[in-house]
């Protein structure tokens, strides 16, 4: 009985020792994954700022432009507006 029980035992020092090897594992990926989203964030707001950098750019070289641009794309959001309003009735 002696045995059995050491044998036991190191048993559940193996379990142990296999759940610390999961959890170190574990604990890797989500700061992989961690790291991960975080690198992706600030790309994602970098080129936001480069965008909206160009963008302000191209309002100052073509002024004129932009507001023809913003003037149509109001118009056309009118009419698509108007036109749902129109079909749910």
């Amino acid at each position: 009985m002696g045995i059995e029980l050491l044998e036991k035992q190191a048993t559940v020092e193996d379990l142990l020792r296999e759940v610390a090897k999961i959890k170190s594992m574990v604990k890797d990926a989500v700061d992989d994954g961690v790291r991960s989203a975080l690198r992706t964030a600030r790309q994602g707001r970098e080129f936001a700022e480069d965008t909206l950098d160009d963008a302000k750019r191209a309002v100052k070289q073509n002024p004129v432009e932009a507001v023809g641009i913003v003037f149509a794309a109001g118009v056309v959001a009118g009419c698509l507006a108007a036109w749902i309003g129109m079909r749910r009735r």
